[in-house]
């Protein structure tokens, strides 16, 4: 799937009003140019794709903020939800659950986010990343879905192989039934932040109180795990957006700001749940 840039340059025509000459202009290209691109007489090459996403965007147009507005308008009243997925590239060939690492939060599966910014957010480092707006109908699936809780520290621990001497135990055994025979599975996501407040609860300086609203104190939405083929049959890719610099800047900027108010509340939470509930011990 490539991007969908005819479209998009007609929706940045239509949005600034400019006629095909002065956006040409703008643009550094000739207004023959523009015209074979809108009729589809040229191919685009990929410095001009560029270009012409980081014009749209010093703009100040939101195109995939503008997108991601229009679908979520398409799923409201369906069984769908709408999802998102940064690639360090682009993705090749048809979905697949053994593409990521088998150390992610829940093993391998093919991961998507809630939030466009979140996700656009985990692949800002790689310079030819993209993202990726699909839905997901879970009909007729079996998913399991966890909150920010003691089990969902533990699985993430788990599989982040951050247990240790815990990893056979009874507990987290049990756990793993629960995710064993599901097609999906949603629960919050997990960042560095995150794995630093597990571990200091797996080395035993936390409780699990005081970890679970450390970890809800980042608020950094739900994620999609697609663990079988059968789920992943009912993702949908809608559309691959481009990612300027600029807007991974921004974005970067906005989570970093959210950043600075959630360690505070970390800070917090730490300190008003000291000694509530076990230290992973007396769980084990």
């Amino acid at each position: 799937m490539e991007y969908n840039f005819v479209q998009d340059l007609e929706i940045v025509l239509e949005l600034t009003g400019l006629s095909t000459e002065a956006f040409a202009e703008g643009l550094g290209v000739s207004r023959m140019t523009v015209n074979n691109w809108l009729t589809g007489k040229k191919e685009v090459s990929d410095k001009n794709i560029a270009s012409f996403y980081e014009y749209t965007f010093r703009k100040g147009i939101r195109l995939n903020l503008i997108k991601e507005q229009l679908y979520r308008e398409d799923v409201l009243d369906t069984s769908k939800v709408l999802l998102f997925h940064g690639a360090k590239t682009k993705i090749e060939g048809p979905l697949r659950t053994d593409c990521s690492k088998r150390r992610n939060d829940f093993g391998a599966g093919f991961y998507c986010g809630e939030s466009l910014e979140q996700s656009a957010m985990f692949v800002t480092t790689y310079p030819a990343s993209s993202l990726y707006m699909l839905t997901f109908d879970g009909t007729g699936l079996k998913g399991k879905e966890f909150g920010v809780s003691r089990e969902w520290m533990l699985m993430i621990a788990h599989f982040r192989e951050r247990l240790g001497a815990y990893a056979d135990s009874e507990v987290i055994q049990a756990l793993l039934k629960q995710v064993e025979c599901v097609d999906y599975i949603v629960a919050p996501i997990a960042d560095n932040r995150m794995f630093e407040i597990i571990d200091q609860f797996i080395d035993g300086e936390i409780t699990d109180e005081q970890c679970k609203h450390c970890l809800s104190a980042t608020n950094l939405g739900k994620q999609y795990v697609f663990v079988t083929e059968k789920a992943l049959r009912q993702v949908e890719l809608l559309e691959r957006c481009f990612l300027t610099r600029e807007e991974k800047e921004f974005y970067l900027f906005s989570r970093q700001a959210s950043y600075e108010m959630n360690r505070d509340k970390v800070k917090v939470a730490r300190r008003q749940y000291r000694d509530v509930g076990k230290y992973i011990e007396e769980m084990m």
